[in-house]
């Protein structure tokens, strides 16, 4: 993706998903929102999905992938973090100890890919983009479960798109004169990662709360490492293979032994998807 600048890839990825978003919006046309937890979508929308992306991409070109892939996960970190202070969500000490290994493991993984664990600038922005994440997914929470994780994505889509809306003719002419493949890839990252996995995080987090469902994000690392052997034959080393057992611990460890949420947690959990309206 070196044919599109970090600015005009972020503002193309929440066009697509905003257009994909206006659609779904007319066709079932969900009863209006008040206009402060709109507001709030929104915000989610422009902190947790625009800002992301946008500090990712940045982070990204100068940053090694092992650093990279390290700090971007302390997401799960924060989000546990900010679930437990501001939403009140239980973390047993026994979570808190699931959560350490899955530290571990992404250090040991991150420390055998390209560029080791090395600081450069670009990680200052991929660790903005984690607290962005983390800050945008806890805002989330609540609305999920009072509205829906559709209808709180689509509104997140269409505010990050406005946000990142002054690069989007930069992005349709370097989109234009880019080779087929990086259009593709545009159009797949708009769908898939942006689109329809923010969608399914929406209803992780509604389902498992913000701490839990935080530590799935763990995950990501060792399955692309099972993905890039079976597919492109990259062999993983065993401190590779170590982290991410240390991974599959943790996050076993995390839901096997979650507790019920707190009444509180509970009573938003189970509120009608049209409370509110």
């Amino acid at each position: 993706m070196t044919e599109l600048e970090p600015l005009p890839l972020a503002s193309i990825r929440f066009a697509i998903a905003a257009l994909l978003a206006v659609i779904w919006l007319i066709w079932k046309r969900p009863a209006r929102m008040p206009f402060n937890d709109t507001l709030l979508c929104a915000v989610c929308g422009i902190i947790g999905g625009a800002g992301y992306s946008v500090l990712l991409n940045f982070g990204e070109q100068t940053v090694a992938a092992g650093a990279a892939s390290f700090l971007i996960k302390t997401e799960s970190l924060w989000m546990a973090t900010f679930a437990v202070l501001l939403l009140k969500e239980r973390f047993s000490a026994l979570a808190w100890g699931g959560t350490a290994l899955c530290i571990i493991g992404i250090a040991l993984i991150a420390s055998a890919q390209s560029g080791g664990l090395s600081w450069s600038s670009g990680a200052t922005f991929v660790l903005a983009a984690a607290l962005c994440s983390a800050g945008g997914f806890t805002m989330q929470r609540r609305m999920v479960a009072r509205y829906g994780a559709l209808h709180v994505a689509a509104i997140m889509f269409i505010a990050g798109a406005v946000a990142l809306l002054p690069w989007l003719p930069r992005a349709l002419a370097e989109t234009g004169s880019a080779s087929l493949e990086v259009r593709g890839w545009s159009f797949f990252l708009g769908v898939f990662p942006t689109a329809i996995g923010l969608v399914c995080w929406a209803y992780a987090l509604g389902h498992f709360g913000v701490a839990r469902a935080g530590n799935f994000l763990y995950l990501i690392a060792p399955l692309a490492t099972l993905i890039a052997w079976i597919v492109a034959g990259e062999t993983p080393k065993p401190s590779t293979i170590l982290g991410g057992l240390l991974i599959l611990t943790g996050v076993i460890i995390v839901n096997a032994r979650a507790k019920k949420a707190t009444p509180a947690t509970a009573a938003i959990s189970e509120a009608p998807l049209g409370a509110g309206k």
